[in-house]
């Protein structure tokens, strides 16, 4: 299955972002997260099986640019695979699956349920063990570049996509874009953060959420930089993201 897929191999994540980078707003995916708490995915959608990532990125931005939320995944198998959408029901899943297959945008595809998460499975998941997936899945990202998606100078794995791609590979959505994953947690002080919290800055300093991490505990956080860099582990004491701390987050209580 393709969860297993994932949990098996060194996963490598590369999303097609927004062109105005982490703070633009996305289109809205067909099940809407909720205020508070991350909501568990519905169903989405898997395209293709492609040598050259070149391809995966061509799907993915031809996906984006019809509204979809959509990112292309590496195993140690050497196949790109993209994934998309959040619907509430296997048939509207395959309707909009069918719907862009007979429109030629997508070939062969498949169906991914919400029971094939691991969250799903494991009837004994706790809090504290969510949280251990989530920071895992989120250092499964480091080193791993930009990674452009066409011409434009925005697109790339943005700080905000990072967030959305590791909370949905683990069952869980939460909105899209840095600003609105801030607006629609609850907000933690830094002292009582935990594994798997969002911890947001003011990267111009005026006060005003431009970019996001995802907390692993030690005062450590893994994040998206910015163009040219690869994804990365920081602390919040150094003098640069301190200065630049707005707060942090969760989507788990």
């Amino acid at each position: 299955m393709a969860s297993q897929l994932l949990r098996s191999a060194t996963v490598m994540i590369l999303l097609s972002v927004l062109i105005a980078g982490c703070a633009r707003r996305a289109a809205v995916p067909s099940v809407k997260s909720t205020s508070h708490q991350a909501q568990t995915m519905g169903y989405s959608i898997q395209a293709g099986a492609f040598r050259d990532v070149n391809n995966a990125v061509r799907l993915t931005r031809s996906l984006e640019d019809r509204g979809l939320q959509a990112f292309y995944f590496a195993h140690s198998s050497g196949f790109y695979k993209v994934r998309f959408g959040n619907y509430p029901s296997r048939d509207t899943a395959y309707a909009a699956a069918r719907t862009l297959r007979d429109s030629g945008i997508i070939d062969a595809f498949m169906i991914v349920s919400p029971g094939e998460y691991e969250l799903a499975r494991g009837s004994g998941k706790t809090s504290g063990s969510i949280r251990d997936d989530l920071a895992r899945t989120a250092q499964s990202f480091i080193g791993i570049p930009y990674q452009w998606g066409s011409s434009s100078p925005g697109d790339g794995l943005d700080c905000s996509g990072l967030v959305l791609a590791v909370y949905q590979l683990n069952g869980l959505n939460v909105p899209r874009t840095s600003r609105e994953q801030y607006s629609g947690g609850t907000h933690v002080h830094r002292r009582h953060l935990e594994k798997g919290d969002l911890v947001f800055f003011s990267t111009s300093g005026s006060g005003r959420v431009s970019h996001v991490g995802i907390y692993i505990g030690e005062n450590l956080f893994i994040h998206a930089p910015g163009a040219g860099k690869t994804i990365r582990t920081e602390s919040l004491s150094s003098d640069y993201f301190r200065h630049r701390f707005v707060g942090g987050c969760t989507y788990l209580r």
